[in-house]
């Protein structure tokens, strides 16, 4: 058998959406300056302890829709941009997937985590 003739008789590879949406939130998660997707409900901060993220396969390719929520201070373009880098080389690289758009919507701005309680 031919090199040529052993490459046409191979199988294909599929990734799930699911097992792609695994691999982006433990990206995320991982990224400094970055939280939890929070929503807001009667004026309170509501969830927030992971990213969401939706991935959709179609074929070759991946576009991933993620909600988060960035420290502040930092700055939010340079956050979500550093954010969006960072997913479509390490999805990219971690699958073998062309992720062609990564969306990102920040849901809220978090106070820096100083450890320790504040009373006032």
């Amino acid at each position: 058998m031919t090199v040529t003739e052993e490459i046409e008789t191979r199988g294909t590879t599929t990734v799930a959406d699911r097992a792609v949406q695994r691999i982006a939130t433990r990206l995320v998660t991982e990224m400094e300056g970055v939280g939890g997707s929070s929503r807001r409900m009667l004026g309170l901060t509501v969830g927030g302890s992971e990213p969401k993220i939706d991935a959709r396969v179609r074929g070759e390719q991946v576009t991933l829709d993620v909600e988060l929520s960035v420290a502040y201070p930092a700055s939010v373009p340079k956050t979500t941009e550093a954010a969006r880098e960072q997913l479509t080389r390490e999805v990219a690289e971690l699958t073998g997937l062309i992720v062609d758009r990564v969306d990102i919507t920040v849901t809220s701005l978090r106070g820096a985590d100083s450890g320790e309680r504040r009373v006032r």
